[in-house]
């Protein structure tokens, strides 16, 4: 049987920066809830807005479920078949969820050109008061998640969601105000589509930062030229070279490199001091192999290996020419 592989320390770099499953859960709760309110006060109101926010809202529980089962999965340790554990479901949900809003943002503007071309007639009151409900609602889920957004790119996947639910029933505020005041219907369908292009914006960054990631990118916060530098700098570096910086999960960035090192006396402080000069970066996992020589030093001892044997040859081919000459003679 193949050695299992050691990756204990990701594991304890991922679970030390986790999703919040707590707040995730109580999210998923309350959207969950008012989902049904919504969906059940946008059909007899008859508001776009407000059906438009509810089928939002029904991609946030499936977001927010998919969330939780990947932060879950996450944490199973790592195999000799996973190297790195599954700490990557996280950006594939990541990835999903974008898509689901970039779905939900076309049908939301399918829907209101048709009820632009035909408008439809709204219940103001009923539309105002579901649409306050949902502003608290989201307003709520918002604040849960707005202090751990930024540590892992799923729960930012979940939080855009909620956002787009909380500017979602912003709109259909605004439109139901305008609705009893004027008695303009077209303000519903207008204001849904303003919705769809603020959720496209947050759907867009989401899937590209997760396909970065997925592609193994150079994280955005991270030089290359600058990774470099600061290797060559160290005391004992002459070289390097094949230098790959990339995101394993949100939070875990990694590193690979070659350092040529002429002392083998060095090759244990320079580790250190390149470790230290990474971390300084944000790259916690550095993997560095250090080198004696680089390749043009090799090719260089390999070139001057092969003149040496050709001379060599050379030579004694004529020392035998010689003999032959010698015994000739005799």
């Amino acid at each position: 049987m193949a050695p299992r592989t050691d990756c204990s320390h990701l594991q304890a770099e991922n679970l030390a920066i986790r999703p919040p499953i707590d707040r995730l859960w109580t999210v998923l709760l309350l959207t969950g809830g008012f989902m049904v309110v919504e969906a059940v006060g946008g059909w007899l109101s008859g508001s776009l807005a407000l059906l438009a926010d509810a089928g939002h809202m029904l991609t946030d529980v499936g977001a927010l479920g998919l969330t939780l089962f990947t932060a879950r999965m996450a944490r199973r340790p790592p195999n000799d078949t996973k190297t790195y554990g599954y700490l990557r479901l996280e950006i594939l949900a990541a990835l999903v969820n974008g898509a689901l809003l970039f779905v939900i943002a076309g049908l939301i503007v399918v829907e209101a050109i048709h009820r632009i071309r035909n408008p439809a007639p709204i219940q103001g009151a009923l539309f105002l008061a579901v649409a306050a409900a949902g502003l608290l609602v989201n307003a709520v889920g918002l604040s849960l998640l707005h202090g751990d957004r930024e540590h892992h790119l799923s729960t930012r996947g979940a939080y855009l969601h909620i956002l787009g639910d909380l500017l979602g029933s912003v709109g259909a505020l605004i439109a139901a105000v305008i609705l009893l005041t004027t008695g303009w219907t077209l303000a519903d369908p207008i204001i849904s589509v303003l919705i769809a292009v603020l959720i496209l914006g947050g759907a867009w960054r989401l899937v590209r930062e997760s396909t970065d990631i997925l592609l193994e990118a150079v994280p955005g916060h991270v030089s290359m030229p600058e990774v470099q530098r600061r290797m060559l700098a160290v005391p004992g570096v002459s070289a390097v070279h094949d230098l790959h910086v990339w995101t394993v999960t949100s939070g875990i960035v990694a590193m690979s490199g070659h350092a040529v090192v002429p002392e083998l006396a060095d090759h244990p402080d320079v580790l250190s001091r390149i470790r230290e000069a990474m971390r300084d970066l944000g790259i916690g996992h550095v993997t560095v192999q250090l080198e004696m020589a680089g390749r043009c030093g090799e090719a260089n001892r390999a070139d001057e290996s092969d003149e040496s044997d050709g001379a060599d040859k050379a030579d004694g081919t004529d020392r035998a020419v010689k003999t032959d000459e010698a015994l000739r003679v005799r």
